[in-house]
């Protein structure tokens, strides 16, 4: 199967995991997007009565063109699940995300809810982070200072722009600096070092976050469990 089919086919199996009456948060990005499909028919199908909060304008405009309800997070109580996708995880399942530039609001969302399950095709699964680049959410104020410092601890950074070379700006109107650090070897140590520097908004390590990563194989599903 290539990569597509695969994105497809985690996609519609995790809305196994939906069930009746559920607040449910949906990520972003391409593997998502199969999801949000999937899940729209089996609440068409099934007349389930779910909430959705969205990680990314981009979602929320596909939820909504499919007649799912999505709410602000302020006007919930609680996430019961929420389904996301990941552009590394490694043998911790801890994970790299923001390759679509919607961390933030994918963090805040996943630490918001009860459960978090990731679906991705096998070429996410890597021994050691740090071969996709990390992406790193900073104040568009003194980005300058930042390349600067994190060029300093050889973090390689890049100012992440699009294909007309314009800044890439966030939903919160922020930018990206992609730090290319070729292997993490303490994800942990790192997390502390971009926590604590001004001018950070938030980091791409999703560190001991998900509870279930359902993986699309030549060969079918198969799911982790941490």
């Amino acid at each position: 199967m290539n990569q597509e089919t695969l994105k497809k086919l985690v996609g519609k199996y995790a809305t196994r995991y939906v069930e009746d009456d559920m607040t449910v948060g949906v990520g972003s990005g391409t593997t998502v997007k199969y999801f949000v499909e999937a899940l729209a028919e089996k609440v068409k199908n099934n007349n389930l009565k779910i909430k959705c909060v969205a990680t990314s304008s981009q979602t929320a405009r596909q939820a909504k063109r499919l007649k799912l309800p999505v709410y602000s997070l302020c006007d919930i109580n609680q996430i019961d699940l929420t389904i996301d996708g990941a552009d590394e995880i490694d043998s911790n399942m801890n994970g790299i995300k923001g390759g679509g530039a919607a961390l933030l609001r994918e963090k805040i969302v996943a630490t918001n809810s009860q459960k978090n399950i990731w679906i991705v095709d096998h070429s996410k699964l890597v021994k050691n982070l740090g071969r996709f680049p990390l992406p790193v959410e900073v104040i568009p104020f003194g980005y300058e200072q930042l390349m600067k410092k994190f060029e300093a601890l050889g973090y390689q950074p890049v100012l992440r722009t699009n294909e007309t070379s314009a800044i890439v700006k966030t939903d919160s109107n922020n930018y990206i600096l992609d730090l290319h650090l070729g292997k993490i070897n303490d994800p942990i140590k790192l997390a502390t070092i971009l926590d604590s520097t001004v001018g950070v908004v938030e980091h791409g390590l999703f560190l001991n976050v998900v509870d279930e990563v359902v993986v699309g194989n030549s060969d079918g599903i198969s799911v982790l469990k941490r």
